[in-house]
């Protein structure tokens, strides 16, 4: 009888063929590993109603192309404003920062949004001015989202005046009078992913005494 040996790590698949039946990950092996899925990633897959943060690659007659992260690029027609009619439709530089809502999806074609929300006004959404903007996991946008209040925003919230934007699609943007208030909050929100509630309130704590 020969014994069979497992291996130490799983094989690599890398430019190999997978068939049915091949086992590409076995978990029954994996011990003391943590493997991250799902909100984890930096994937994004646009959805009707989601909030993203875009920012303008190009402009065309009717619509401007926007990078959300998405599989493709989204398009923000030039009539999406509150208002918006062609005598007064926006001027937007690539590169420009916006927050928007996404209001249509389809496979196979590009992402509609729009800068207005249900009832057609402009509320929070348009053109983010000034402040800092990173990129993060889906699943740390999701949290700052949530309700109630994120831990680590309530903490900053009580101590600090600052503007945040979050986009379901893995950005964030910071805004504030004082630029180190601005980096402050970028860092807390940055280290808060893998805190726990309480943990999120005492980094915050730490980060705030080393400024005073």
């Amino acid at each position: 009888m020969v014994d069979e040996k497992i291996p130490s790590s799983p094989p690599s698949f890398i430019d190999q063929t997978v068939v049915p039946g091949d086992v590409v990950l076995d978990l029954s092996r994996m011990v003391n590993q943590t493997i991250k899925l799902g909100d984890g990633l930096r994937q994004y897959v646009p959805c009707v109603g989601d909030t993203v943060l875009g920012i303008v690659v190009d402009s065309k007659m009717d619509n401007f192309l926007v990078d959300i992260k998405g599989p493709t690029l989204a398009l923000l027609p030039v009539l999406a404003f509150e208002g918006g009619t062609r005598r007064n439709i926006p001027k937007f530089e690539a590169g420009t920062l916006l927050y928007a809502r996404v209001v249509k999806t389809n496979v196979g074609m590009n992402t509609e949004l729009s800068c207005t929300d249900e009832r057609g006004k402009a509320a929070e959404f348009g053109r983010l001015k000034d402040g800092y903007m990173f990129e993060s996991s889906t699943g740390l946008a999701r949290m700052l989202l949530g309700s109630p209040t994120c831990p680590v925003l309530e903490a900053l919230g009580k101590k600090l005046s600052f503007e945040i934007a979050v986009g379901l699609n893995g950005r964030v943007w910071v805004n504030a009078d004082a630029p180190s208030t601005i980096v402050l909050v970028s860092n807390a929100i940055k280290a808060s992913e893998s805190l726990s509630p309480t943990q999120q309130r005492i980094m915050v704590e730490k980060l705030i005494q080393r400024t005073e």
